[in-house]
């Protein structure tokens, strides 16, 4: 179970999501490139959740094998292209806040159950792989497979569908704003 400030991540993102939106000053030419970035975070997530069986084992393939943290990896290029969407440096401000103040606290508490949970094989992993800017795995090959089944067992479209959500609330506050 998480504990300490990553057990708040979901509830203080209401809060910044409201301010998130009452700072931003969206135009098209930036809701289209913070897409495009967030995109690029969407894919990512997606590649990592269609390798993650929760529970089920340690994952080391895929994704997995070049970072501990693809799924939070995806997330801060999601988070980027948010902060680019907004065209405000307040608005981008208050994301990298958020971000900042809740994922490294959400890693280290996982790093902590994985090893608990995983043990030698969890130390031997995280030794090898970096937490959370990706490397190319070094002498090992990527093995394990990509799975569409497990990619929707995890929910990862709602990631997809949040992000279309933002965008689409930034399309209308600018035709509001005029």
């Amino acid at each position: 179970m998480k504990g300490g400030l990553a057990r708040w991540r979901v509830r203080a993102g209401y809060p910044a999501a409201l301010l998130y939106f009452w700072l931003a000053h969206p135009r098209p030419e930036w809701i289209l490139a913070g897409a495009a970035t967030g995109i690029l975070g969407l894919g990512f997530r997606g590649c990592a959740a269609g390798y993650l069986r929760k529970n089920q084992g340690l994952a080391t393939s895929g994704p997995y094998a070049w970072t501990r943290n693809p799924l939070y990896f995806g997330s801060m290029w999601l988070a980027a292209g948010l902060a680019v969407a907004a065209n405000s440096w307040i608005a981008a401000t208050v994301v990298a806040v958020y971000f900042l103040a809740f994922y490294p606290a959400t890693m280290r508490s996982e790093e902590t159950e994985l090893a608990a949970r995983y043990g030698a094989a969890y130390r031997e992993y995280s030794a090898s792989t970096p937490l959370f800017w990706p490397r190319p795995p070094r002498g090992r090959a990527l093995e394990g497979k990509f799975s569409w089944a497990v990619y929707r067992a995890n929910h990862e479209y709602n990631a997809g569908l949040g992000l279309a959500v933002v965008v689409a609330l930034l399309v209308l506050k600018m035709i509001w704003l005029g």
